[in-house]
């Protein structure tokens, strides 16, 4: 015999899933990374006369906003007592599996940057089979990396590893440290010291951000190193400018954290949120180590 809805309804929380809303965000954030996407090409290809900046801003803006109403959603979903152990699960295996999508989005970018270093570059300078390709098409070509002139001519020069981007990956690995005692302070339940190593976490992000734009404005108009430099460009600033992304979207999402945390929210055995900031963090810190290392270095 089917139970009735009273008999279900009265069953021990933790068997009940909760399930949102119907919600207007997912096709927002979609919208304005299209928007993004769409500006971002038009600004670089200097298309639609010139409204390539402004779509890129709306998208920007769109994005933000969509962040905010669906951060506001969730948190208000969180505080008022509706999600129980299953949909902790949950949230802990989605927040996995993005992460994962992420190695994988790096990976593809990596795997662009061997390619380019291991094969493309050599077959131009004619390893291989490919000795007509240097002695016929282009004789002065050297097959190098960093590859600061390419075939028809266009030169640049190489990003170091000495200066800001060593600044950079101190000031990342630093806040790794700082965020993981963060979270200890977190567990131990000693508020002020949490308030403090995280708001530091969030600031050494933005300082890193800060730096990185410096850096490009010095590669864009010291070194001659664009976006549309050749291969080792295009490479530098997909690599190191979606990092850069990341990064910026990770900071949000910790001072988030941190505004809560200013509100009382989380205990020492709740508090995924935070959990989850952190892991996005250190995935970032560990994509930059292999940027700094395959990128700067090699």
């Amino acid at each position: 015999m089917s139970k009735s809805y009273s008999e279900t309804d009265n069953l021990p929380p933790t068997t009940k899933y909760y399930v949102p809303d119907e919600s207007a965000w997912p096709i927002v954030g979609a919208i304005a990374l299209f928007l993004i996407a769409l500006g971002a090409g038009a600004t670089v290809g200097d298309l639609f006369g010139g409204q390539g900046p402004w779509i890129l801003l709306a998208g920007v803006g769109l994005i933000l906003l969509m962040l905010v109403g669906w951060f506001r959603d969730v948190i208000r979903e969180s505080m008022g007592g509706l999600y129980s152990a299953q949909m902790d699960r949950s949230f802990r295996q989605g927040m996995s599996w993005f992460i994962f999508s992420e190695v994988m989005f790096f990976a593809a970018f990596f795997g662009a940057l061997f390619y380019a270093r291991m094969i493309a570059v050599p077959w131009l300078g004619g390893a291989s089979n490919n000795a007509m390709t240097n002695a016929v098409l282009w004789p002065d070509f050297v097959a190098m990396w960093p590859l600061i002139k390419t075939p028809d001519g266009t030169e640049t020069q190489a990003m170091g590893p000495i200066g800001l981007p060593l600044y950079n990956t101190i000031l990342l690995l630093t806040s790794s440290v700082t965020l993981h005692f963060a979270h200890t302070a977190l567990e131990q339940n000693n508020r002020s010291r949490l308030k403090l190593l995280l708001l530091l976490t969030v600031l050494l992000g933005v300082v890193f951000v800060y730096l990185q734009g410096v850096e490009y404005v010095h590669a864009y108009e010291d070194m001659n190193l664009r976006l549309d430099a050749g291969i080792y460009g295009n490479t530098f600033f997909m690599l190191t400018g979606f990092h850069g992304v990341h990064v910026t979207l990770g900071a949000i999402i910790l001072f988030i954290v941190w505004c809560r945390i200013l509100k009382g929210h989380f205990t020492p055995k709740h508090h995924f949120a935070f959990q989850a900031g952190a892991w996005y963090w250190h995935f970032v810190d560990v994509v930059w180590l292999g940027l700094f290392i395959f990128v700067y270095i090699i």
